[in-house]
């Protein structure tokens, strides 16, 4: 099979990680200690997204990254927490605070070779690995500044696989920290050349759907995000199932990039209800 990594990074990254993969393990037919529903069948193209471990249950292929453990302890803490593998979270000591330079010069390299010794284990475990797919913020530290380092690292590593990346992108209405247009635009820049395709994916614009369209009173993170996985899966699903279109990594790019630095389709979903 042709496998795919998915990279979780930052608290945006994980949390949006911490919904994708609950939909994607009730898709195939996965319970939340890893074991198969017995009642389903089992559908062998899951091991794009799921590979099998010697005591027959089945482990996401994904790395959660975050500088600091507070999110990912929520994971280990979770309804989940027994469909991830431990030594595929890792966690630093101290934030980037969001800040840029924290998350790419200070305190992001001291784990970025844990990181890559990691997603080489994962990489070894796959026949033939057709890419990886990285979900991260545009505005915060790590999501930014580490994602940028780890982008720059994964092309020198991996040149000729595919890298996509599902990214936040933050706006005025809804912000967290002031500095976040300076760690934009410096992860942009990074970001037009070592990735192959990136989906945005707009803060303002998921925050109105859930109040307008689904009429929920207060939307917090827990809400956006579980709308943003029903997306990732919608665009992860011809990679996960039997299918004639972009059931490859390169044929997004082939599809949906009109020039190479020029690789930044803006997610839309539709109908909602």
């Amino acid at each position: 099979m042709r496998e795919v990594i998915s990279i979780h990074v930052g608290q945006a990254g994980c949390q949006i990680g911490n919904s994708c993969w609950p939909l994607f393990s009730l898709e195939h037919g996965v319970l939340a200690d890893g074991t198969l529903n017995p009642d389903l069948k089992v559908d062998e193209n899951m091991t794009t997204f799921f590979h099998d471990t010697m005591s027959g249950r089945v482990v996401p292929r994904n790395i959660f990254i975050d500088l600091e453990d507070s999110v990912i302890n929520e994971i280990r803490t979770g309804t989940y927490r027994s469909l991830y593998h431990p030594q595929y979270m890792i966690t630093g000591k101290e934030d980037a605070a969001n800040n840029y330079a924290r998350g790419h010069y200070t305190v992001g390299k001291q784990i970025i070779e844990q990181v890559c010794n990691t997603i080489q284990k994962l990489a070894e475990q796959c026949d033939g690995l057709q890419g990886f797919l990285v979900f991260h913020s545009f505005g915060g530290g790590t999501g930014s500044g580490f994602t940028s380092l780890l982008m720059q690292r994964l092309a020198a590593d991996y040149g000729k696989k595919c890298k996509l990346e599902f990214a936040v992108y933050p706006s005025p209405k809804i912000s967290t920290a002031v500095v976040e247009p300076y760690n934009c635009v410096l992860s942009t820049s990074t970001t037009m050349t070592n990735s192959d395709c990136c989906f945005i994916m707009d803060n303002e614009a998921t925050y109105d759907i859930c109040s307008k369209n689904l009429q929920i009173g207060r939307p917090d993170y827990h809400h956006l995000n579980a709308l943003v996985a029903q997306v990732v899966s919608s665009v992860t699903a011809s990679l996960r199932f039997k299918g004639t279109m972009n059931v490859d990594l390169n044929e997004f790019q082939t599809n949906l990039v009109p020039y190479p630095r020029v690789h930044y389709p803006l997610v839309s979903y539709a109908p909602l209800l």
